[in-house]
């Protein structure tokens, strides 16, 4: 793909890059919720992706994203039937609680991994980053306390944005990333839900 994928305009950027616009971020959130969203309600069976990630999200030349790499995608079983896998595959970091404690996998599982990702487009943090402070390190971990409390959403956004973002749309995308990253896998969002919320937020 022309541009990579996301980690390389988001994570891994040089001094002469421009970072990624606030919407270009959510387009790009939006494309990808698009992706999961056809694994798991137009594909028959399901296909639980189990590996989304930033640098498996590849971009065009108009950026607009695509899913990548489906080595560990899985055929997702119909009804409320859960995988319980023996080894636990996937990205530490982006793994759903669930799946990582009792290899629970779920559609469900799929969405909690969204949800990280929206934090990096919200933050420019990567999910685990040794680099940074002990309480920082974990992404989900340190954002979570930020997410229960709108008055400070703006500590959230990436400096690199300067401040360029409309506050609501923090707000929303904010909103959608706390409720993907649910504990309790029942109480996430379907993907569904997920681009029609996204879909208010690409427009200028």
């Amino acid at each position: 793909m022309p541009n990579g994928s996301l980690e390389d305009h988001l994570l891994d950027i040089s001094a002469d890059q421009n970072p990624l616009s606030w919407y270009a971020r959510m387009k790009i959130a939006h494309g990808a919720a698009q992706g999961l969203e056809y694994l798991h309600e137009k594909a028959n069976p399901p296909v639980i992706y189990r590996d989304l990630k930033s640098s498996n999200i590849l971009l065009n030349e108009n950026f607009v994203a695509k899913l990548s790499d489906f080595g560990l995608a899985k055929l997702g079983s119909i009804g409320d039937k859960i995988h319980v896998s023996s080894a636990v595959m996937g990205t530490y970091g982006y793994c759903a609680p669930e799946y990582v404690r009792a290899g629970q996998l779920t559609l469900k599982s799929d969405v909690y991994s969204f949800g990280v990702v929206m934090l990096e487009l919200i933050t420019g943090r990567r999910a685990i980053d040794t680099a940074k402070p002990t309480d920082e390190q974990n992404l989900v971990a340190w954002a979570m306390p930020l997410l229960k409390d709108q008055k400070r959403f703006p500590e959230l956004v990436d400096p690199l944005l300067q401040g360029d973002y409309p506050a609501k749309g923090l707000g929303q995308a904010a909103a959608v990333a706390a409720m993907c990253l649910q504990e309790e896998p029942s109480v996430r969002p379907l993907m569904t839900d997920v681009v029609v919320a996204l879909s208010f937020l690409t427009t200028e």
